[in-house]
């Protein structure tokens, strides 16, 4: 990784909470930094310590960008493109899933998709979005009186310390070998001590695409300067949904969307005619809406459910067919991306998604605008990529989109053979053949793109 400078500046100090930070601590305080390579000419100003980004941030650059109508600024992680690769005319930005940051796109030298972009020559981007890994807040935290939300989302996690407790005695007969109902009892103290940040967690998914992207692309535009003024995009999962939203958005407008050319993985506006476990998500949107439940702890739940994922007596090993197929991503990489790569998202947000698994597909926050209606009017090259083993996403969801587009326009393919590998959820991006299977794949649809 370059040398990263850090100057302090003589402002005063002012309070900023970093989405990964809300691990540990419910306040920081930091003064302005100013963060980038020896030698930048304009390093982008950020408020996260030095340790933070140290122990984070695995990129050559990290840059924030403010977003609109909003007291949040997303983090960009920029990949300097190697001087030994030929020379690109664009950018590339990467957006990851729901409630995922950018670890996703560089969880070890072996599978790190990001690395692999800008050792090709494309000059990368991989944006977390409000909420997510090194995103920051600003906000006043002190702590206030408790209110309904809190308490409902207290109860909630109380909950899930008592069913853990109650299920570790009965796997392993009360001799607390698996630590479950005491790491979820830590990880539950520590999210109690960031209540007060719910009420600013309160998105969905049109803010992301209304706010959110145009912010970053607007300013990773500026700083790389293409010729033309145009990105090349890769998103997966809900990253490819947000970019397929945001080509459909500009077709029905007759504007241009700013994209040379888009890859997306394991991404559908439709889910419903497929087998996909989405699906079971339905029967909780009613209830989740009648307590007014706020936010989802996906990152707290997930890490308290790990050690029965991955260690005997593996009682919720099944959660593990939904990232990867069997034999596919390192133990210790499934690790890292469950204990390091994932964020507390707002109930606002899945119940908008929850549309995508509805007849008819995704939906504005109106209910009035359906997406996959006007992906047909876009005029951006796209690649489509499934996984065939991918359960939450799988092949025939992709195609349900991909059918739509102009033909001319669309690549599609399914990733994975009879005898294996095969690709689950994840694997197209951390699979342990995914170097050498998927990543060609995209990037030579990015460079007939970056040519064109």
């Amino acid at each position: 990784m370059d040398t990263l400078r850090f100057e302090l500046s003589s402002a005063s100090f002012t309070s900023a909470v970093t989405a990964s930070s809300l691990h540990s601590q419910s306040r920081y305080f930091f003064s302005s930094v100013q963060l980038g390579r020896v030698g930048s000419s304009s390093p982008a100003i950020t408020s996260v310590s030095r340790t933070t980004v140290n122990e984070i941030c695995t990129a050559d650059e990290l840059h924030y960008v403010p977003v609109p109508n909003s007291d949040w600024r997303v983090a960009l992680w920029r990949y300097l493109p190697s001087p030994k690769a030929p020379k690109r005319n664009h950018p590339l930005l990467l957006l990851s899933g729901i409630g995922t940051n950018a670890v996703t796109y560089d969880l070890s030298p072996e599978c790190s998709f990001a690395r692999s972009m800008s050792g090709s020559g494309f000059d990368t981007w991989i944006l977390e979005l409000r909420g997510a890994g090194l995103s920051s807040l600003s906000v006043d935290t002190k702590l206030g009186k408790g209110n309904n939300q809190q308490r409902i989302v207290s109860n909630l996690l109380e909950n899930f310390i008592s069913v853990s407790e109650r299920l570790e005695n009965v796997l392993d007969g009360g001799s607390k070998i698996l630590g479950m109902q005491d790491r979820l009892s830590k990880r539950a103290g520590d999210f109690k001590q960031r209540f007060e940040l719910i009420p600013h967690y309160n998105w969905d998914f049109d803010n992301y695409l209304e706010e959110d992207v145009p912010s970053a692309m607007d300013y990773v535009r500026t700083q790389t300067k293409s010729k033309d003024g145009k990105l090349l995009a890769v998103g997966h999962s809900m990253g490819g949904i947000l970019l397929y939203a945001l080509l459909s958005r500009c077709g029905f407008k007759g504007m241009d969307s700013g994209l040379a050319g888009v890859a997306t993985l394991a991404s559908t506006f439709d889910y419903s005619s497929s087998g996909t476990l989405l699906k079971y998500l339905l029967p909780m949107k009613e209830p989740a809406q009648a307590i007014n439940l706020p936010i989802m702890p996906i990152d707290t739940m997930l890490a308290m459910a790990h050690p029965l994922m991955c260690r005997p007596p593996y009682a919720l090993s099944w959660l593990t067919a939904n990232i990867s197929a069997p034999q596919m991503m390192d133990p210790e990489v499934i690790e890292k991306l469950v204990l390091n790569s994932l964020s507390t998202v707002p109930v606002k947000l899945l119940l908008q998604l929850t549309t995508a698994v509805d007849h008819g597909g995704l939906r504005d926050r109106t209910g009035t605008f359906c997406y996959k209606d006007h992906i047909s009017k876009t005029n951006v090259p796209i690649l489509a990529l499934a996984g065939d083993w991918d359960i939450i996403c799988p092949p025939d969801a992709v195609y349900d989109t991909v059918k739509l587009i102009p033909e001319h326009l669309a690549t599609y393919k399914v990733v994975g053979s009879p005898g294996g590998p095969h690709y689950g959820h994840q694997d197209l991006i951390s699979g342990r053949t995914a170097r050498n299977e998927v990543y060609p794949l995209i990037t030579r649809f990015l460079q007939q793109q970056d040519e064109s």
